[in-house]
């Protein structure tokens, strides 16, 4: 009896929440489609397998066990993309063996995160096609491209400038510069890593996480410089046909009762993100923001995600106490967030996961824009 051999594509997902999470919604949506998918993962950060029952995973080698990577520098992404390229290779020669001895699905593409840039090497050597899967939106893919092309034109800046317009990038000003800025420059080393990851290399298209009738403009300039086709197929939290935890922190649902039991559109949802820090004084300045509003609010303080402390315990004495059942603090939440008809506006670190959902809900955004690289 002859078995039918499905096509099959590999993902390779950035180990980090905000990335990880559409690349395996994007999973979940090309399953449904019929294609075997197989995902090929770092050892930090490893996905829930019991999560993704239909998918296949291979666990890559990375080489960062003893490593900190809460707070994840220049060197750590550079280890991560040189440590796994042996292992990767291996794991597709393996595969294709296979698929050329007829025991294996057959290999349609390898759809890899843009800031595992080592992929495109792994698969011109191999000539196996590939695509990226770009997770930022058009807009901020489109401004470092433009100031990447030129930064003489940008840096360094003076004081004087914060609220000059930035050429070419109209309503940007230089204070709204994409990178981390250090004395008015960036460092040559994030302008090369930058350059790194908006180098497709010889994938054959793009998958994105955005609407076209959204960023419209801001595609259709993209594509003229990668002459690859395009696929905005976002929002892809609302296309996946799963609704399959894809978070690799350890959820705390003890929320959702209380936030059930909350008035609509009435509270507001703090979350900065799975990476971003702050420190001790702008925690106690939310905490007494919140406290002085009068307002319902979730908020959620990742442990590490205060500089020198953990979870709450930088909170002022007496906080929780003070707000009483007004408010609710948890370690971290995902099923939550925006889609609730409680919530009528979202603080946030303004990562574009956060900011698609608010969108697609209608939920106001209170930005506090924060950059979670650090340069080594």
């Amino acid at each position: 009896m002859k078995v039918e051999r499905k096509q099959c594509v590999v993902l390779v997902p950035c180990p980090f929440q905000g990335h990880l999470t559409p690349m395996m919604q994007l999973g979940s949506i090309l399953h449904s489609q019929r294609f075997s998918v197989k995902v090929a993962h770092t050892e930090y950060n490893a996905p829930n397998y019991s999560n993704h029952p239909e998918f296949v995973f291979h666990s890559m080698d990375d080489g960062l066990q003893e490593i900190d990577l809460s707070s994840p520098s220049l060197k750590n992404m550079y280890d991560l993309n040189e440590n796994c390229k042996a292992s990767f290779k291996n794991y597709l020669v393996k595969m294709t063996e296979e698929e050329e001895n007829l025991q294996g699905d057959q290999l349609a593409c390898i759809i890899y995160d843009n800031i595992m840039f080592y992929v495109d090497d792994v698969a011109t050597q191999l000539r196996l096609p590939s695509i990226v899967l770009c997770i930022l939106s058009a807009a901020y893919m489109h401004s470092m491209i433009t100031i990447l092309q030129q930064p003489e034109k940008y840096f360094p800046f003076e004081d004087s400038q914060l609220l000059d317009p930035l050429p070419e990038l109209h309503p940007l000003r230089f204070k709204d510069v994409p990178f981390p800025v250090f004395n008015n420059a960036v460092p040559e080393p994030i302008l090369d890593f930058c350059r790194a990851i908006s180098d497709i290399g010889s994938s054959v298209a793009t998958i994105w996480n955005t609407m076209q009738h959204l960023e419209d403009s801001l595609l259709l300039s993209l594509q003229e410089r990668y002459k690859v086709p395009f696929f905005p197929i976002g929002p892809l939290h609302k296309m996946t046909p799963m609704a399959s935890s894809t978070s690799i922190l350890e959820e705390d649902n003890s929320c959702i009762q209380w936030i059930d039991r909350q008035a609509p559109n009435s509270v507001l949802y703090v979350s900065l993100g799975s990476l971003a820090r702050i420190d001790d004084t702008e925690l106690i300045e939310t905490a007494w923001g919140l406290a002085n509003s009068g307002q319902p609010f979730l908020w959620v303080i990742r442990p590490g995600s205060v500089s020198g402390f953990q979870c709450a315990e930088a909170l002022p004495d007496g906080f929780e106490k003070m707000v009483g059942e007004r408010g609710r603090i948890v370690k971290w939440a995902t099923k939550t967030g925006a889609c609730t008809s409680a919530v009528a506006g979202f603080f946030t670190h303004c990562g574009w996961n956060s900011t698609l959902e608010s969108i697609l809900e209608e939920v106001p955004l209170i930005c506090r824009p924060l950059i979670y690289f650090i340069c080594e």
